[in-house]
C-alpha cells in the first residue's frame, strides 16, 4: 500500500512538495475505506486517492511523477536516455537536480523465498519501504541518475536500513536483502540512466526481479490518450477473452445502453461492435458514445490493479464518465472482501465537485498553482477539516484552495 509520494523539480513542480496519505489507527472506519499500509500495521492508507484542482494545477504532474518513478524501476534498462521527465522551466531550476521518493508497504528482507512463503499465505516479517532517485539537470536537459536509495524498516519501526545504496559515480553498495554476489560486473555497466533495479532485474537478480514484478503491477492512464490507445485496447481485449466477459457484465450492470459486446474478424483486423437495446443492427467502436469508450479503455487497467492488489491511477476519471457511476467505481475498491480482497489503490484527478460529498478527507487531495506557476500539493488531513463537514460546499467556496480564480 503506497502512502507517501515525495516530488521536486519536476513538470510544474518547483519546490519538494509532500503527500503523506498515512492514516492513524484512531481514525474511524465504518466502511473499510482504509486499508495497513502492510500487513498488521497500524497505520492505514486510503484505498482511493481524489485529486482535485483547477484547470493546470498538478494534477496530472501527480500521476506523472508517479508513472515516472514506475517507470525508471521497471523499463529504464530499456531507455537510451531519460523518458518523461522535464524540470520545472526557470532559469534556477534548469541546473537543479529533479527529487522523487515513494514510501510503500510489503514483505521484508525480499527474497524468492519470502515471495513464495507469503503467496502461500504463510506469515512473513512486513514492514515499510522507501525508495529515492534523483536525477541531475544541466542547461534543462537530465544528464543522470546521482543517487538512488532503497530502504526498508521492520515492523515499520526504529530507523531505515540499507537494502541498497547507488551514489553518483555508479558506485552501488549492497546488503544480505540485496547481494551483489555474482552481479558486480553489472555495477561496472550500469549506464546513467538506467536504475539498479531496471538493470539487475533483466539479468535474473532475484530481489531486483521480485520488484520490478511488483512494480508492474501499477498501471496508469494519463493524459493525452492518444487515438493509437483505441487499438491497443481493442487488441488486448481480443486477446483476453476472460476480461471481455467480464467487461460485458460490467457495461450492462452499469446502464451505459449497451447489452454486449463481441468481435467480428474482417481484412482489416478485428471489428469490436456494440449491442444496443433497442437497435437492430450493432454499432462499431467508432460511432459508439465518447463516455462508453472512455470506460473500456480505462477498465483492464483498473481491473489489472484490483486482480493483483496494484495500483490504477486514472488521469481525469470523470471526463465522460456519468457522475451516477463514478460512485460505483470507487465502490469497487472499497469492496475488501469482494472485488478488492488485496487492497488495491485507485488514485485519480478529478473535476466532478459533486463527487466529494462521497469521500472523505482522507482521501481527498488538493493541487493548486501560485502566479510563479508553481504547484503545491496537499491532503485533507493538512488542513482543518471537520469529519462531518461537506466537502461539496466547502471546496467550490473556496475554503480548501484548488478551485479557479476570476478576474
Amino acid at each position: 500500500m503506497l502512502y507517501r509520494l515525495e516530488v521536486e523539480n519536476f513538470f510544474s513542480i518547483r519546490d519538494q512538495q509532500v503527500l503523506d496519505l498515512s492514516i492513524d489507527k484512531g481514525v474511524p472506519d465504518p466502511d473499510g475505506r482504509y486499508a495497513p499500509i502492510f500487513e498488521g500495521a497500524d497505520v492505514r492508507a486510503p484505498k482511493v486517492v481524489a485529486l482535485y484542482g483547477a484547470n493546470a494545477s498538478g494534477k496530472t504532474t501527480l500521476l506523472r511523477a508517479l508513472s515516472f518513478i514506475v517507470n525508471m524501476i521497471c523499463n529504464s534498462v530499456t531507455h537510451t536516455g531519460f523518458v518523461g521527465i522535464e524540470r520545472f522551466n526557470d532559469r534556477e531550476s534548469a541546473d537543479r537536480p529533479a527529487r522523487f521518493a515513494i514510501e510503500l508497504g510489503g514483505p521484508m528482507n525480499l527474497t524468492p523465498d519470502i515471495a513464495q512463503r507469503a503467496a502461500n499465505g504463510e506469515t512473513v516479517e512486513q514492514g515499510t519501504y522507501r525508495y529515492e532517485l534523483e536525477i541531475e539537470f544541466k542547461d534543462g536537459l537530465a544528464i543522470g541518475i546521482t543517487a538512488e536509495v532503497l530502504r526498508q524498516k521492520p515492523n515499520g519501526r526504529g530507523k531505515w536500513q540499507r537494502v541498497y545504496e547507488r551514489d553518483a559515480q555508479g558506485n552501488v553498495k549492497d546488503s544480505k536483502t540485496f547481494s551483489l554476489s555474482g552481479f558486480h560486473h553489472l555495477v561496472k555497466t550500469l549506464a546513467g540512466n538506467h536504475t539498479v533495479l531496471s538493470s539487475f532485474a533483466k539479468f535474473q537478480h532475484p530481489t531486483a526481479r521480485l520488484m520490478v514484478e511488483a512494480a508492474r503491477n501499477a498501471f496508469f492512464q494519463i493524459e493525452p490518450v492518444q487515438s493509437s490507445a483505441d487499438r491497443n485496447v481493442i487488441d488486448y481485449l481480443k486477446n483476453v477473452p476472460a476480461l471481455l466477459s467480464r467487461l460485458n457484465d460490467e457495461l450492462s450492470r452499469i446502464d451505459v445502453g449497451v447489452e454486449g459486446m463481441r468481435f467480428q474478424n474482417t481484412d482489416n483486423g478485428p471489428l469490436l461492435l456494440f449491442k444496443h437495446a433497442g437497435l437492430s443492427i450493432e454499432m462499431p467502436w467508432a460511432l459508439e458514445s465518447h463516455g462508453t469508450r472512455a470506460f473500456i479503455k480505462m477498465f483492464p487497467w483498473i481491473v489489472g490493479a484490483l486482480d493483483a492488489g496494484g495500483l490504477a491511477a486514472i488521469d481525469e476519471l470523470d471526463a465522460a464518465i456519468h457522475p451516477n457511476v463514478l460512485p460505483e467505481l470507487l465502490r469497487w475498491f472499497y469492496a475488501t472482501s469482494g472485488r478488492n480482497r488485496l487492497d488495491a489503490q485507485l488514485w485519480f484527478s478529478c473535476h466532478s465537485a459533486s463527487l466529494l460529498d462521497d469521500l472523505n478527507k482522507e482521501e481527498i487531495v488538493i493541487c493548486e498553482k501560485d502566479r510563479q506557476g508553481r504547484s503545491r500539493v496537499y491532503s485533507l488531513m493538512d488542513v482543518k477539516v471537520r469529519r462531518d463537514e461537506n466537502h461539496y460546499r466547502k471546496y467550490l467556496s473556496g475554503a480548501y484552495g484548488g478551485v479557479p480564480h476570476f478576474g
